[in-house]
């Protein structure tokens, strides 16, 4: 099945009509036609069983209210749900997740001892001004039919949204997919990521230094370095992936979408005087165009 990975605001609402007109072309042509790079573009069945999938959003759940949460206490949690699990298992698929307790740091996309680790640029670093930091992580989101994988680039100012995509896999693709929509709008002095393989590949990493901009790395075992999007990712989860419980791939992206716009122009901040994150990016700019 081909899905969009991830514009602005999301999908592109014609997506699915225009995969019916065209379902008998070629991938290829298809691609042509709606405007896509054809690398990432499919979403095979998860190949697991439907109680490991259920285990797992449970796990995913009972993380995000708790973060600091081992597997020990995960797999407490999930016995008095009524499951006859051991905690090697809860230990096995909370790793096949890409997540820990807060210490050490929640670790969804894992290191690479060989790719090239940068410095963390922003202890002590007032956050002033849109795009003036950049930060992108990845999540695990839960479906009743399996799961899929979201990275997001945020402006750190602003909390403004600036670009998503999904995928099945935890490949460097969809990453640099969302890197580079981002880019089409822009550009930051410093973009912030976790030490995972994804951020630190040559691939990643190239695109910024081609852009002239600097590369700002957690430091290892300190959740709180990214904590902007660490909140976004909390929000998006109570507020309407755990309440919609979305059964497809289909579906969770559409509700994605659906959220992010809502986040970005609707949900006021308490942090930017309950202005949306959408009015404080563009508003800021707006009054030195008027001024």
């Amino acid at each position: 099945m081909l899905i969009d990975l991830g514009h602005e605001n999301g999908i592109s609402n014609n997506l699915l009509d225009r995969q019916a007109k065209y379902g008998q072309l070629s991938i290829r042509k298809q691609c042509e036609l709606i405007g896509l790079n054809r690398s990432n573009l499919y979403y095979k069945a998860v190949s697991e069983s439907e109680e490991d999938i259920r285990i797992k959003n449970l796990i995913d759940e009972i993380y995000t209210e708790k973060p600091f949460f081992g597997y020990r206490k995960i797999t407490v949690c999930i016995k008095q749900k009524g499951f006859d699990i051991n905690h090697k298992r809860i230990s096995r698929l909370m790793k096949e997740m890409g997540i820990q307790a807060v210490h050490p740091k929640r670790n969804l996309s894992k290191a690479n001892k060989e790719h090239k680790i940068y410095p963390y640029l922003l202890k002590d670093v007032e956050i002033t001004r849109p795009d003036q930091v950049w930060s992108s992580d990845i999540t695990y989101i839960r479906m009743k039919q399996g799961f899929i994988y979201l990275a997001a680039v945020m402006d750190w100012h602003s909390r403004y949204v600036l670009s998503w995509s999904v995928s099945n896999t935890m490949d460097v693709h969809f990453c640099i997919e969302a890197l580079s929509k981002a880019l089409m709008n822009g550009k930051p002095e410093i973009f912030n990521t976790d030490q995972g393989s994804q951020f630190t590949s040559e691939a990643f990493t190239s695109i910024l230094l081609r852009n002239n901009i600097q590369i700002s790395m957690d430091s290892k075992g300190r959740v709180f370095d990214n904590i902007f999007i660490e909140r976004l990712w909390r929000s998006l989860k109570y507020e309407d992936i755990y309440i919609r419980d979305y059964e497809t791939v289909k579906e969770a992206i559409k509700g994605i979408s659906r959220y992010f716009e809502f986040y970005n122009n609707e949900r006021p901040h308490q942090s930017l005087g309950y202005r949306t994150p959408s009015e404080e990016y563009y508003g800021q700019f707006l009054s030195a165009v008027n001024f």
